[in-house]
């Protein structure tokens, strides 16, 4: 019998979480060629998430649980989920349902054809038509800058064999951009289109700064461009300023009397080198600060407390 592992962080998911674990245990009820854990890690939620798992740990053994110290964040602690499965396959399930937990019989499906790797890929949302431009957009700028060929519109949903899972664990990095990472190990991956419902119940835990993180975890980790297009950049304005200097002094040389230079070009042009300068040190800065993140290697989470650990694989 294969054992597969469903991974599901949370935080702060009171409303989802126990609804998230019936809908897991009536889907394998259905499936008993396998068995499965049910691994929550739990980010240090201040609601009655932690409470609940506790009462769902204890009723049934096949559900685990991590409960972290604090809550290191919406990349650290799922990936760190994601190294402690045991399954012959692990499964990435939000617990807000935008995840849909009915196509885990369809990943699978795929897996069992031979496939280690199965993304679950929105064709379409019911988030806000603004939100879901703005993600393709992103998709489509960062397979324009990466190194790697990056499935678009892939959340980290799927299915990962246990060969993926063993290579990640082989990759220490403090800080990963999990997409990246696969597209970087080399495995085929194949993919499932899906409509993307709207969260079921609570509120989003993304914001406009977490958002903003992945998106630049994903460009500073897998991509050299904007740095080498701050330095053509350099080089481009450079030759800009010194052809716009020439053209000044030969219209100065030849309508001495009536060329009159004036304020504004010089103010104008301060304001646009100094702000083409700032973007590109906040550029800088995104790089540096992701070597920082790797310098310091620390720890993807601190763990208080496991649950239903002790009696093995499964």
């Amino acid at each position: 019998m294969k054992h597969i592992s469903i991974l599901t962080p949370c935080y702060n998911e009171e409303a989802n979480v126990r609804e998230m674990y019936e809908a897991v245990k009536n889907i394998f009820s259905g499936l008993p060629q396998y068995a499965y854990e049910h691994l929550f890690i739990d980010n240090a939620s201040k609601d009655k998430t932690g409470a609940i798992l506790r009462e769902i740990a204890t009723q049934d053994k096949n559900v685990k649980v991590i409960f972290n110290t604090r809550n290191f964040g919406h990349v650290r602690s799922p990936y760190h989920g994601l190294l402690q499965t045991a399954g012959d396959a692990t499964i990435g399930l939000a617990c807000d349902f935008q995840d849909p937990p009915a196509l885990i019989p369809e990943f699978l499906g795929k897996w069992e054809q031979g496939c280690k790797v199965v993304l679950g890929v929105k064709a379409a949302s019911d988030e806000s038509a603004l939100m879901f431009a703005c993600r393709s957009a992103y998709y489509h700028l960062i397979n324009r800058l990466a190194e790697l060929d990056l499935v678009r519109n892939a959340t980290g949903f799927g299915l990962y064999d246990h060969s993926v899972i063993e290579n990640l664990r082989k990759i220490d990095d403090p800080y990963p951009y999990f997409r990246g990472l696969l597209a970087d190990i080399g495995y085929p991956i194949a993919t499932i289109a899906y409509h993307q419902p709207a969260r079921r119940r609570g509120l989003t835990k993304n914001n406009f700064y977490t958002l903003y993180d992945v998106a630049m975890l994903g460009i500073t980790n897998h991509s050299k461009v904007p740095l080498r297009l701050a330095t053509m950049a350099g080089f481009a304005m450079s030759a800009l300023s010194l052809l716009v200097a020439l053209g000044y002094l030969v219209a100065k040389l030849v309508f001495w009397n009536h060329f009159t230079l004036g304020m504004a070009p010089v103010i104008i042009g301060l304001f646009f080198f100094s702000s083409v300068q700032l973007f590109f040190i906040g550029i800088l800065g995104e790089y540096i600060g992701a070597i920082h993140t790797q310098v310091q290697n620390r720890p993807l989470v601190i763990e208080k407390e496991r649950l239903n650990f002790s009696q093995g694989r499964l």
